[in-house]
């Protein structure tokens, strides 16, 4: 799943379409995130003791991450993310070179990162 946690991300579909928030919570098992302070829903408790009353709770749903599009800054809208290499000097790679260096013996690290190929953005 290319969205993470504290990810800025927008709607891209739906009643809250184009709205912008920082992804608070993601269920990897059902593929959906709780973004902060979107898709709000009301959900009407019951009082659990004998002498309390019932409350109305103002609460984020979780959306589909589908629906959702890592938000670029440099782009001002949101942009589809690949999976790249990055080297210890800075130098992307796709799967198989990453892999050469990798088993290659020099010692040079890589590791994975998330990547825009329109506007170039590396998203940690």
């Amino acid at each position: 799943m290319k969205i993470r946690k504290n990810d800025f991300v927008i709607i891209t579909s739906g009643k809250r379409r184009g709205e912008k928030g920082r992804v608070l919570k993601i269920n990897h098992k059902s593929q959906r995130a709780i973004v902060e302070g979107r898709n709000m829903v009301k959900r009407h408790r019951k009082a659990t003791q004998q002498g309390e009353e019932g409350t109305i709770v103002t609460m984020e749903a979780p959306i589909h991450v589908s629906n959702l599009m890592i938000y670029s800054e440099q782009a001002g809208r949101g942009v589809r993310v690949c999976m790249k290499y990055q080297g210890a000097n800075g130098e992307l790679f796709d799967t198989r070179h990453a892999a050469k260096l990798s088993f290659s013996g020099d010692g040079m690290r890589v590791q994975k990162v998330r990547f825009c190929r329109k506007t170039g953005e590396i998203f940690e």
